[in-house]
């Protein structure tokens, strides 16, 4: 258990004015500013806030806003790390990652082992776990998580592909993938467990309109547009947690009202704040400011699976034109106040194998016109682009930047604006590839490495959120997925950077730091780079 560690307001407030300033490595949060007109003064660095204890029994109501709606709250059906983050709350995963050093834990499996070739997973399960319901959970519901995932309909179908699932005994199973993953034991820390006699009763359809997992908190209810409501579990398995009797997410797509409901009270926590919505924030009475690192790449995909097959944008000289089109470090400084680093691919400087040799795409307009003439249109062409709405912070900005940079060498957007949409609605059109041949989205990582986004992207067309296909990288990715030496992976790693900067499947855009604010009365929260915390270490003072 952590409370919040303070640091002075104007060390924060440098590092928003001075791009230049050092990102800390781990989240930080400033204290409010003494404005002289009543508001608590702020905790000087060389000292602490007074910390105080999780009460003994669960207590108060916690609401956290949300930036958008989630699409599902099925843990295989969750498009977005926002539906993600309601997930976590309401199942538990054999394993665990402490937020705090990245290390795997024991969650709903207390021991396992995984075989030599890297293809057997044996777990032991936590005796005396029951779901919310009251029924108890073993090896069938670990049978029931894998056959419910494999659902085409879901989302994230894909990743419960490959894997044989046997009993062994009530509180022992087997995994057995297909093919080894070296990472697939921290991706096993995001395949949340669901209720095999749930399942059995109602299917997916049931755990999308009443989800029961084993999770800190219990379903209540979902009332769209407005709130999720959850209660906490007081038979959960982890002693002493949670310590909030009730967690209400509520989806406020205007930043504006998020930003005057966290200095309201109204909610208690915010994310997906910009650079200048968190320096807003600097002065408001009980409100802390937390700015960290996201390991998380925004890009515009090309699409060669669907949309635009047989289009200008097949041919790598176009693609990385349109790289050298866009100027992303206007896009950067106008729109997030130079707090975000340009990407270079989708591998990230606090990721293995990150190529430190690789400088992004240039802002070269003349370079972009030479490689059109050369592709053959000198004169440009016209393509459909979209983007989501309210998903990401200023990111209908960005889409429209961009589409502005491609006509200044002559591509053009069909219909002439970029065609935006609710992100529900966007992220059912994506995965059934019916968006067009452009589209802007972001990918974050969890796992320390880039093998799962880059799969995700990249991976074929059995991925639900792929676009581009591509042989060379798709066998490049099979070798990385299979070679267990950190050393020799960090290699090939690099080998795929180089050969995505000559082949780019996307415009690569850039990869911001996170800023999200909590109430002054929120006591242990940890965010994660990949925007995820969890409610039951959180405790409300008064």
């Amino acid at each position: 258990m952590q409370s919040r560690q303070f640091i002075a307001t104007l060390l924060l407030l440098c590092s928003l004015l001075f791009a230049a300033c050092t990102t800390p490595a781990a989240p930080s949060s400033s204290s409010t500013e003494d404005t002289g007109a009543g508001s608590s003064s702020s905790t000087e660095d060389t000292g602490a806030a007074a910390e105080s204890s999780p009460p003994a029994a669960p207590t108060g109501t916690l609401t956290a806003a949300l930036p958008l709606e989630p699409n599902s709250v099925n843990p295989p059906n969750g498009a977005d790390r926002m539906a993600e983050l309601v997930i976590i709350q309401v199942f538990d995963a054999l394993l665990g990652v402490d937020f705090t050093t990245g290390e795997i834990m024991p969650a709903l499996a207390t021991e396992w082992s995984i075989s030599d070739d890297g293809t057997t997973y044996e777990f032991t399960l936590r005796e005396g776990v029951t779901f919310h319901d009251g029924s108890a959970f073993n090896a069938d519901d670990v049978v029931a998580t894998f056959e419910a995932g494999r659902d085409p309909a879901n989302a994230y179908a894909a990743d419960y592909e490959g894997i044989t699932v046997e009993v062994i005994d009530p509180l022992h199973v087997r995994l057995v993938r297909e093919t080894p993953d070296v990472t697939y034991l921290r991706r096993l820390a995001e395949t949340y467990i669901i209720s095999d006699e749930q399942f059995a009763a109602g299917g997916n359809q049931a755990i999308e309109e009443s989800p029961i997992g084993t999770g800190a908190f219990k379903f209540v209810e979902w009332t769209k547009g407005d709130r999720i409501a959850l209660a906490a579990n007081e038979n959960y398995w982890d002693e002493g947690k949670p310590h909030l009797a009730e967690l209400i997410f509520r989806p406020i797509p205007e930043s504006s009202t998020r930003l005057a409901a966290i200095q309201t009270g109204e909610v208690d926590i915010v994310n997906r704040l910009s650079a200048d919505e968190a320096q807003s924030l600097l002065s408001a009475e009980n409100v802390e400011v937390v700015r960290y690192p996201a390991d998380r790449v925004y890009y515009i995909a090309f699409n060669n699976l669907s949309t635009g097959i047989g289009l200008p944008t097949e041919d790598a000289r176009v693609r990385q034109a349109m790289n050298y089109a866009v100027n992303r470090q206007a896009i950067v400084d106008g729109l997030f106040n130079g707090f975000a680093r340009l990407s270079t691919g989708f591998v990230t400087p606090s990721n293995l194998g990150y190529d430190e040799a690789l400088e992004p795409f240039p802002y070269d307009p003349d370079k972009a016109k030479e490689l059109l003439a050369e592709a053959g249109y000198a004169d440009g062409f016209e393509i459909g682009m979209a983007c989501p709405i309210g998903a990401y912070t200023n990111f209908e900005e960005v889409c429209q930047a961009i589409a502005a940079d491609l006509s200044n060498v002559g591509i053009t957007i069909t219909g002439g604006e970029v065609e935006l949409m609710e992100s529900g609605v966007y992220w059912d059109k994506e995965a059934a590839k019916e968006l067009p041949p452009l589209f802007g989205d972001s990918w974050s990582a969890s796992v320390g490495e880039a093998l799962p986004r880059l799969q995700g992207a990249l991976g074929g067309p059995e991925q639900s959120y792929c676009a581009w296909y591509d042989e060379e990288i798709g066998s490049m990715l099979d070798q990385i997925a299979q070679e267990f030496d950190s050393d020799a992976r960090a290699e090939l790693y690099k080998q795929l950077q180089v050969y995505m900067v000559d082949n780019p499947p996307f415009i690569y855009l850039y990869e911001p730091n996170s800023f999200e604010a909590t109430g002054a009365r929120v006591e242990g929260y940890v965010p994660n780079s990949s925007e995820l915390y969890l409610a039951k270490d959180i405790w409300l003072t008064e």
